[in-house]
């Protein structure tokens, strides 16, 4: 009988929707004073809800932690760690150690980049691990590209046991590789006050199939990347005089539409532009919903993460699903200089709602220089979320 380790960050992805850039310390507090909800539950339950393999034991915590999941799929399961009121990442390690001490063949963990690294720093390289995406961040080569692509991947891992590991140099799509992927995290502080430091923590096994697993998050730097840069800006700076209320994503690509208009940009968060004007600054996803209230003509503009090719789901969840319906996914503006497209194989939705994920499947125009644009392929996991 196969065993997995199955746990559950409750808080994770809460500062998410409220533009706080995460949850750790005082941020979980605040993001519950402006009415922020828990989303890794619901996330966690669309990864698990169904797997049919017979002979597995999902090995788990008691409560939010895990229990509350597996319960309601009816796959056979063990509560062996007891959380005691608020939980912490001391049980997320100390579930950890259990899993260890059980001889699990894979940890499943739903959370963000904390969570892996708590994960990371208990069992090393001992143990596989896979992350369900539920976290405000998520920088890590661990994650899945969404809930239900965790779950077809780990029910493929145990039906077919063709998880034989292959070399670098060597491709077969249809069979799962086992990798050394990249556990990394940012300082939460920092990175509120723009700042992006990423920090390494190390390579944990993962299993691995492409268009399921996400890459680690790459930074472009050099002067042909600042120039495209400028190129894209000047361009936007003029496309965005139509009288248009524009919501412009985080990153430095972005801010560069930003520095063409002269006007200052959250690097790392969402601001609302019309007319030349800034409106609002770091906006959260009720301001956003607010101030699209009576206008009449709305567009957002985003740029993916760097080789992961994230547009929407990762690190800017103030742009949620509710937005993105209320402006249309044919406003939707898609910016990146030529070497970020180069090296982004495909871009990348996980919105949360599986609807809206598949309408943006296909190809869309993305901005890449002046007057310049190029066809990419958006992937959508063809999972259901029923």
């Amino acid at each position: 009988m196969k065993k997995i380790g199955f746990l559950v960050n409750p808080i994770a992805g809460m500062g998410g929707a409220v533009g706080l850039k995460g949850t750790d310390g005082d941020a979980f507090r605040k993001a519950v004073s402006l009415g922020s909800m828990p989303i890794s539950g619901e996330r966690a339950k669309r990864a698990v809800q169904h797997l049919r393999a017979n002979d597995l034991l999902m090995l788990t915590s008691s409560g939010e932690m895990g229990e509350d999941v597996i319960k309601e799929t009816g796959l056979l399961y063990d509560v062996i760690y007891d959380i005691h009121g608020k939980t912490s990442a001391a049980d997320t390690r100390e579930v950890c150690k259990r899993f260890l001490e059980a001889d699990v063949d894979l940890i499943l963990f739903c959370g963000g980049d904390g969570t892996a690294r708590d994960v990371y720093s208990v069992i090393g390289t001992d143990i596989p691990m896979l992350g369900i995406p539920a976290g405000v961040k998520m920088y890590s080569g661990v994650f899945a590209i969404d809930p239900v692509a965790a779950g077809d991947l780990l029910e493929d891992l145990l039906s077919h046991q063709n998880h034989s590991i292959l070399t670098d140099s060597e491709y077969d799509e249809d069979r799962i590789k086992i990798r050394d992927a990249e556990v990394v995290d940012i300082d939460e502080n920092e990175y509120r006050k723009g700042m992006l430091k990423i920090e390494v923590f190390g390579y944990a096994k993962t299993p691995y199939k492409p268009t399921l697993v996400q890459g680690r998050k790459f930074v472009f730097y050099g002067e042909d990347e600042e120039v495209s840069k400028r190129e894209i800006g000047r361009f936007a700076s003029e496309f965005m005089r139509d009288g248009s209320l524009y919501i412009l994503g985080a990153g430095t690509t972005t801010k560069a539409v930003a520095d063409a208009l002269n006007l200052e940009k959250t690097l790392l968060g969402v601001d609302v532009i019309k007319d030349g004007r800034l409106i609002k600054s770091d906006a959260n996803e009720n301001d956003l919903l607010n101030i699209l209230e009576g206008e009449k003509s709305t567009k957002i503009i985003v740029s993916p993460i760097g080789a992961q090719g994230f547009i929407f789901g990762r690190g800017n969840q103030q742009i949620s699903s509710k937005v993105i319906r209320k402006v249309g996914i044919g406003n939707v503006i898609v910016i990146a200089t030529p070497y970020k497209l180069e090296q982004t194989p495909y871009l990348f939705v996980d919105t949360g709602d599986a609807d809206l994920d598949r309408s943006f499947s296909g190809y869309m125009s993305v901005v890449c220089g002046y007057r310049m644009a190029e066809r990419k392929e958006v992937q959508v996991h063809g999972g259901s979320f029923s």
